[in-house]
């Protein structure tokens, strides 16, 4: 009985000292991070379809385009995916010579996305960005393009071959929210700008989901990343800011389903129904080094933190006990990885 009650006295200090030290950042981690999908865990390779539609007029077409090739920016400079894992399609590709890879038609569409779910590997993420206009209502719902439209049940039918991937797909268009009730799946989390058809005004959450992720105001956790739902939540609150100092009526109200149940919340996050495998999914952060070895830190650093947040949420179903030595293991693990990639980084300790 003394021994036992040794042992116990020693852990309890160990995970004391290891609480102090590490407990404000994994508070905001908890935060931020879920379990991995049940059914597909990230490999840290991502595709990106950016794809801006038919203007209607030069102001939407020249706010289309800047939006879109900050997010490409972002991709290549920032997050450093490889070019060919990058596609930006526009209504206009002479607005942006060498960088549209072609125009956004519907045939170009298609072939696009038929390119990625050729091309992706199990595991991969898919994130297909769409940035215009908008109309129709529930499977009818459209994205306008330059000729014939798509409307949601053709990209439910074109994203039906990456059941092996986690697919990130934004449509920042106006009355995009009906998008929702037919794209969603299992390891798929939709963003729309609106929460319903009605919405039909244009909408500003491009622009500002573009800034989560070319600046770092996005980043809570100061990783390096930005996953969905930090862009998300980075939009969702500049949009309304910007509606406010215009002393206007806000008009859009973003929306997010991961669930796969078809209804989506405005107020996702990593331990509700919805928000969860928005937080796994992360653009940048595994690649962002030069050095393979960081990239393979990186990826073992995220899979223990989002142990961590699957270990606190949980906590009520689990003995004390076996809770605190599980959560100790982790920590250290995961202590000890972020050690190493600061070491390697040249940062101080």
């Amino acid at each position: 009985m003394i021994r036992r009650r040794t042992r116990r006295s020693r852990w309890g200090l160990t995970s004391l000292v290891t609480a102090s030290l590490l407990g404000p950042w994994l508070g905001a981690l908890a935060a931020q991070t879920p379990s991995p999908s049940p059914a597909i865990a990230p490999s840290g390779r991502t595709h990106l379809v950016v794809i801006t539609g038919a203007s209607g007029e030069p102001g939407y077409g020249d706010a289309f385009n800047k939006a879109a090739l900050a997010i490409v920016d972002a991709a290549h400079a920032r997050f450093a995916i490889p070019d060919s894992d990058v596609t930006y399609l526009g209504e206009d590709p002479a607005r942006a010579p060498g960088r549209i890879a072609g125009p956004s038609t519907r045939e170009g569409v298609e072939r696009a996305l038929g390119r990625v779910a050729a091309r992706a590997g199990a595991g991969d993420q898919v994130w297909i960005v769409l940035i215009g206009h908008g109309s129709g209502e529930g499977a009818a719902s459209r994205f306008n393009l330059p000729g014939p439209d798509l409307a949601a049940a053709d990209f439910a039918r074109l994203l039906a071959p990456l059941s092996r991937q986690q697919v990130a797909f934004v449509d920042a268009s106006s009355a995009s929210g009906d998008f929702v009730r037919t794209l969603a799946g299992p390891n798929r989390a939709i963003v729309t700008a609106t929460r319903s058809a009605t919405e039909r005004n244009g909408t500003r959450f491009a622009k500002y989901f573009a800034d989560a992720l070319s600046t770092p105001g996005a980043d809570v956790d100061k990783d390096g990343a930005v996953s969905l739902l930090e862009a998300f939540a980075y939009a969702q609150r500049e949009t309304a800011r910007a509606y406010e100092s215009d002393n206007r009526l806000l008009t859009e109200h973003a929306q997010l389903d991961d669930d796969g149940d078809g209804v989506a919340s405005m107020t996702p996050a990593a331990d509700a129904a919805d928000g969860r495998l928005a937080a796994a999914m992360v653009l940048g952060g595994a690649g962002a080094s030069s050095d393979p070895r960081v990239g393979a830190l990186v990826v073992k650093r995220r899979a223990l933190e989002l142990q961590v947040a699957d270990l606190r949420r949980r906590r009520p179903t689990m003995d004390s006990t076996a809770y605190l030595q599980q959560l100790e293991t982790v920590l250290v693990d995961l202590s000890r990885t972020a050690h190493t990639i600061r070491g390697i980084e040249g940062a101080k300790p």
